[in-house]
């Protein structure tokens, strides 16, 4: 297996202007590198705006773009399907390479191991995937102002390494891994404990996610009181004294994983 890395750092991405920022240039550019050069058939699941199946369309005759709502996508070269990544609606080693990036954080974590293995069944040839790298899911939450709930950063609710990737997509075999970014950015109990109660004024109320609980558009909260401030200045501080002992580590894992062919298969 080969290990590459990446310089830039990605940010959050659930607003189109992103797509033309030199990090998401460049982590989707370190995606695409690991991506075989040509083949028949592709599928690029929880497509979203398309853009990824677009860029794939270049590489293999058809390129199929599937979300839970029907993409819109207009490309000669891309067909839209509306599906679900738990249930994926096609056969067995239908597609010479899946491409998985920004979704397995999405999907609730009872799930997880269902889309996991639709993923490796439905590729003949390669999986590509690409997800949040140790995030720490306690920094940037958000609190809901309708029913008080506490969010992870941008709905995501999975965390991953090296490890549980290769558990989760065994027994695909990863050829090539790449590490894209650099972060410090990590809490504490008491940190979060303190800007839960502050009513997490930084999170990342610019998401598009609603609430996972009632469903409810976030908002920064307004009126806070002393309290509230003076927790969230000691929450900054104690953040800042962790750090300089913290070690950063990268934004995004992006791994290639390759299916073996059985003995019977050749």
């Amino acid at each position: 297996m080969t290990t590459r890395l990446a310089s830039s750092c990605p940010g959050a991405d659930d607003v189109p202007a992103y797509r033309t920022s030199a990090r998401e240039t460049e982590r989707v550019a370190d995606l695409l590198a690991l991506v075989p050069a040509s083949g028949t058939v592709a599928l690029d699941v929880g497509t979203r705006d398309g853009h990824l199946a677009r860029l794939l369309a270049a590489r293999y005759g058809v390129v199929v773009a599937l979300d839970i709502v029907r993409p819109r996508v207009e490309h000669p070269g891309v067909e839209r399907v509306q599906g679900d990544i738990t249930a994926l609606p096609f056969g067995d080693d239908r597609f010479d390479v899946v491409l998985c990036a920004e979704v397995l954080e999405h999907i609730s974590p009872e799930l997880l191991e269902k889309a996991c293995r639709e993923l490796t069944r439905v590729t003949r040839g390669s999986l590509v995937v690409g997800v949040p790298y140790r995030q720490d899911l306690r920094c940037g939450a958000t609190t809901c102002g309708t029913c008080g709930a506490v969010n992870p950063p941008w709905s995501h609710v999975n965390t991953f390494d090296e490890a549980r990737l290769g558990d989760l997509f065994a027994p695909l075999s990863a050829t090539e891994t790449s590490y894209v970014g650099s972060t410090h950015e990590i809490t504490n109990p008491v940190s979060a404990a303190l800007m839960n109660f502050a009513g997490n004024p930084f999170g990342t109320y610019e998401q598009e996610e609603t609430c996972a609980y009632c469903h409810s558009e976030l908002h920064v909260p307004l009126g806070r009181t002393r309290t509230q401030r003076v927790a969230t200045r000691a929450a900054f501080v104690i953040n800042k004294l962790q750090r300089q002992f913290a070690r950063p580590h990268a934004n995004w894992i992006q791994i290639r994983f390759d299916k073996t062919p059985s003995p019977t298969a050749q």
